[in-house]
């Protein structure tokens, strides 16, 4: 079974599996199917992170590290020097080392079984043949049609062809990134390649070490703007793009109702799942229906907690994880949810650490933005200003396999908006430094050779040793607050995975965000209309700051399930946008 949010990767990684690989050899083919048909979403220059099990090792949940570091030379003393407050939220400045190419290719080395033409034979066959391009890419290339004719010729030469911005459904190519494919496989092909893991191993040492890196060195001396509305070159080096390696790492882990979850480590946001779960798990079942009024104030609460603590003590660094999930501390930070919402940020007190607390801005416009310009993108997904910048938008893909290996993976950054085209590769680098703050102090404050705290945050769920659920989202500061509703519902409301996706969402925005220019709304919630209007204003009525979204605009969750029970494989896919899809047989 196969779940993801597009149709395209779908049903490339089950036809994988319809012809004999396994769930590594599928993932892996759809995350580069992913990276042409959603490029407004992630692309090659961009990260990932996931989580994984093998069938021979069921209970032991791996992360897969795909995200790139800060490059040696970004540091908080060199950005001020930049004149910023901020790390932009565009431009190659913001960009860390490129690292899902390398994470994909490691883990099909490792854990798959097909050769690496078989495997990105559906991406070039899109990006060289074409695809029909979805309107949100349209959309995302007119809102920054400007910047493109103004500051990024590239982008514009890219996905403006002749000048124009294609529309929903027409027909698109993209024969530089076929080619940077083509290259990637020839790479493994010149003799000295004697295995399938050798021929790996050297399209992997083309992306890091030869025409990839190359390229990506070269174009970082071309000057462009920024979404801080200034000029500046990046500052990724050969030496950065040959330092990076992807890795594997034991996942973080927390049970709730006798389930458990498993995530990344702090260095991304992972673990604020497991705090909300921990918090949540000392009240009794009538207060964690998200469809109720008294259910949407407790989880909102809580989620206001545990973000809390991720401004607080999250990053690539000396995290307290086992003092942050331990039963007395949640039971502690349990205590301080009341009858009314919190307009504060409050994170908890950890002995011996001392709390970062970050600027809190409910808006904010860089000195070089005059107010002529597009200010920071609004709430929604996804969401584009005029400057490039992009608040929380990503891709999702989980894969179960007929053996019992199951993938959770979450794509993302290098959007077609993140900074201009690199012409010959035909795809730009991302803006992870966005989450790093230019303030000292933190655990996820910009330092050199670091890697930022992401937000990519994909699950799986084991049931007695035995994994059952394999779960994600889009949605940068919201994903985990998504798969929360999912798992309440699942685990405790005992909806179908379906059901639990396609029921209404709602997240806060009670904390500061993730993304430039990192503002936030104090008691902000916003909400599904769907959630029901005595709800709604039972909530405005306890405090909340509700923004109302709309009957079908939040959260893009997909899942891919396995009964051990029955044996049964199940897949479910987020209806919102006529995206995402699940397949299987």
């Amino acid at each position: 079974m196969t779940a993801s949010t597009h149709w395209l990767a779908t049903a490339s990684a089950q036809a994988v599996l319809e012809r004999g690989g396994n769930a590594f050899d599928a993932a892996t083919a759809a995350a580069f199917v992913l990276h042409v048909v959603e490029p407004h979403l992630n692309g090659p220059g961009g990260d990932m992170t996931g989580v994984f099990v093998t069938a021979d090792a069921p209970s032991e949940p791996t992360v897969l590290m795909g995200q790139g570091p800060a490059p040696l030379a970004a540091t908080i003393e060199y950005f001020e020097g930049e004149g910023l407050e901020l790390v932009p939220g565009s431009g190659a400045l913001a960009a860390a080392v490129p690292g899902a190419v390398d994470a994909w290719l490691m883990l099909l080395r490792d854990h798959g079984t097909w050769e690496l033409d078989a495997v990105l034979e559906f991406a070039i066959g899109y990006a060289r043949g074409g695809y029909p391009v979805l309107d949100r890419v349209c959309r995302t290339i007119e809102t920054v049609a400007t910047l493109f004719e103004v500051h990024w010729p590239t982008s514009k030469d890219r996905w403006m062809p002749g000048g124009r911005i294609p529309v929903g459904g027409e027909v698109v190519t993209n024969e530089a990134h076929a080619a940077t494919l083509d290259r990637l496989v020839a790479a493994g092909h010149d003799g000295a390649a004697a295995t399938r893991e050798d021929r790996i191993d050297a399209a992997r040492a083309a992306w890091s070490t030869g025409f990839v890196a190359e390229a990506v060195v070269d174009f970082m001396t071309t000057e462009h703007r920024h979404s801080s509305g200034t000029d500046h070159v990046g500052i990724i080096t050969a030496d950065d793009m040959a330092a990076f390696s992807a890795s594997y790492e034991p996942a973080l882990t927390a049970t709730f109702r006798g389930k458990t979850i498993a995530k990344t480590g702090p260095w991304g946001q992972g673990p604020v799942l497991l705090q909300m779960l921990s918090i949540l798990e000392g009240f009794d079942d009538e207060r964690l229906d998200p469809s109720t009024a008294l259910g949407a104030h407790t989880i909102l609460e809580a989620e206001k907690l545990a973000m809390a603590d991720r401004e607080a003590y999250y990053g690539d660094g000396d995290v307290p994880m086992d003092y942050l999930l331990s039963p007395s501390y949640a039971a502690e930070r349990r205590a301080l949810i009341a009858d009314t919402a919190s307009h504060e940020v409050r994170p908890g007190s950890v002995p011996g650490y001392q709390p970062f607390l970050p600027t809190l801005r409910t808006e904010y416009l860089p000195p070089a933005l005059g107010d002529d310009d597009d200010g920071p993108a609004g709430v929604g997904e996804p969401t584009v200003s005029a400057t490039g910048d992009m608040r929380g938008d990503t891709c999702h893909i989980d894969v179960v396999d007929r053996w019992g290996n199951m993938v959770s993976a979450t794509p993302s950054g290098g959007w077609l908006q993140s900074s201009p085209t690199i012409p010959e590769l035909g795809f730009c680098l991302g803006s992870r430094l966005q989450m790093s703050w230019l303030e000292a102090g933190s655990s996820s404050s910009l330092v050199a050779g670091k890697r930022p705290r992401t937000t990519l945050t994909p699950t799986i769920v084991l049931d007695d040793g035995v994994p059952v659920t394999a779960v994600g989202s889009p949605g940068g500061d919201q994903q985990d607050q998504w798969q929360l509703l999912y798992l309440l519902r699942t685990i405790v409301g005992g909806y179908t995975p379906q059901e639990a996706i396609d029921a209404p969402a709602f997240h806060t925005t009670s904390f500061a965000g993730s993304f430039w220019p990192r503002t936030w709304t104090p008691g902000g919630a916003v909400v599904e209309d769907r959630l029901g209007d005595d709800v709604i204003a039972e909530l405005e009525k306890r405090g909340h700051r509700v923004t109302r979204a709309g009957d079908w605009s939040l959260g893009r969750l997909s899942s891919v399930s396995h009964d051990p029970d029955t044996g049964v494989l199940s897949a479910a896919a987020n209806s919102r946008g006529a995206q995402g899809y699940a397949a299987g047989r």
